[in-house]
């Protein structure tokens, strides 16, 4: 079991309607299983507002998704994914964590809507953690509906330039 930290320096997201294609860095991450039998478990999110003025309603949500990216997932511009602990073993088949891929686009689904992490980005905080494994979101396996989730801003508002980090476990 390996926990990870993904975190996403600075970024003003892109507002999706459900079961719409992502554009590459538009959104903080998506998070993938690494094989079909990989259990990948969310364990802390948070959000910060980095908006230099005014109110800026951002709708974020934690989903699963309907369609999973596929291709040359990796991470964009100001973004990371390392191990919390230094000496934590590379896994045989990593989970995918990152914004851009170079063949199907992620997709939020319409009916997979795990959390609303919504802020205003002009200095508002989200902050959620788990206290025990059966309160972390889940995925299993590397196709959808249950393979893989999004954090990503919903239509409505005005989604401002935020910063976030996930933690997440692979097993």
């Amino acid at each position: 079991m390996a926990r990870r930290i993904q975190a996403q320096t600075t970024l003003t997201p892109s507002a999706y309607a459900d079961t719409t294609n992502m554009t590459d860095a538009t959104y903080p991450h998506f998070l993938q299983g690494g094989s079909p039998t990989q259990v990948n478990k969310i364990w802390e999110i948070s959000l910060n507002g980095q908006a230099a003025s005014s109110s800026s309603p951002t709708f974020m949500l934690l989903s699963r998704d309907s369609q999973t990216a596929s291709s040359a997932n990796s991470t964009s511009a100001g973004q990371t994914d390392q191990p919390l602990d230094f000496a934590t073993a590379a896994l045989t088949s990593a989970a995918q964590v990152g914004t851009t891929n170079t063949a199907s686009k992620p997709q939020r689904s319409a009916t997979g809507h795990l959390a609303n992490c919504s802020l205003n980005a002009f200095g508002g905080v989200y902050f959620w953690r788990a206290n025990r494994a059966e309160e972390c979101f889940t995925m299993v396996s590397a196709t959808a509906p249950l393979g893989q989730s999004s954090l990503s801003a919903f239509t409505g508002g005005t989604p401002g330039l935020i910063g976030s980090h996930l933690i997440y476990e692979s097993m």
